[in-house]
């Protein structure tokens, strides 16, 4: 059987709030991803080797040993980017009925990848984006470094399933995809009937998502190869402090 993959239709980079606020999400090419953050691929090239040294996630419900990811916590504020202690990842379960309810403690994300101009660089412009969509303010942002890999078989980006994160934005950024299928994208109206599809699969690419009007996920992938993996950096922005929970 053939497996046809679609390609994402691109924004342009200064039109990227736009495409967000008239349909709930916007797609940039990696040049186009370049453009926005006014820096070369190769700086983003430079934190690729970083997703070689990710830790398994111990936490999937499901028993799967497919997934490896580190997680950090930043805030930025106008032009400044700050890490703050590192915290556990929780969600809701109204969020995220598989994993949701839980404190789940990941290993941070390197101090080498932090500490890199283009991290700062990537977080806060997209930050300025989710600004320009929703008001200046500060954005308290999770990083999530995500490797899916295929060595026992099929691996699953989402097992959650179609959600959404309880955040105000969320930004998926592909780094890798080797030797699998699968792994296509798809955006549904929170309060609708439409939908779209396609699959990342060249390095950075950006999808930007308002989590207040659109759920997604990305079906399972399967080896073509030995080595299978897909690598992506999820940022989630919220305004108004990290979910935590209730008290």
């Amino acid at each position: 059987m053939t497996i046809i993959n679609l390609d994402p239709a691109y924004t342009e980079p200064s039109l990227l709030a736009n495409a967000v606020k008239s349909q709930g999400f916007g797609v940039l090419s990696p040049t186009g991803l370049a453009t926005l953050l006014d820096s070369p691929l190769s700086n983003l090239e430079s934190i690729k080797a970083s997703w070689d040294d990710l830790p398994l996630d111990n936490f999937l419900k499901d028993g799967g040993r497919y997934r490896r990811r580190r997680h950090s916590s930043f805030i930025a504020n106008d032009k400044t980017l700050t890490q703050v202690p590192h915290r556990a990842h929780y969600q809701p379960l109204e969020y995220n009925a598989l994993h949701g309810g839980m404190l789940r403690m990941f290993e941070p994300i390197s101090e080498s990848t932090v500490g890199r101009p283009v991290w700062s660089t990537l977080l806060l412009t997209l930050a300025q984006v989710c600004s320009t969509i929703k008001e200046e303010q500060p954005w308290h942002i999770e990083a999530h470094q995500f490797r899916i890999d295929t060595s026992n078989g099929i691996g699953r980006p989402t097992p959650e399933g179609a959600h959404r994160d309880g955040v105000d934005f969320v930004a998926i950024l592909l780094a890798a995809r080797e030797n699998v299928s699968g792994g296509e994208s798809r955006i549904f109206e929170f309060n609708g009937r439409h939908g779209q599809r396609f699959t990342l699969s060249e390095p950075w690419q950006l999808l930007l998502l308002d989590d207040q009007r659109v759920i997604h996920e990305s079906t399972p992938i399967q080896p073509t190869a030995t080595g299978g993996h897909r690598d992506t950096l999820v940022l989630t922005f919220r305004a108004g402090g990290f979910l935590e929970p209730a008290n």
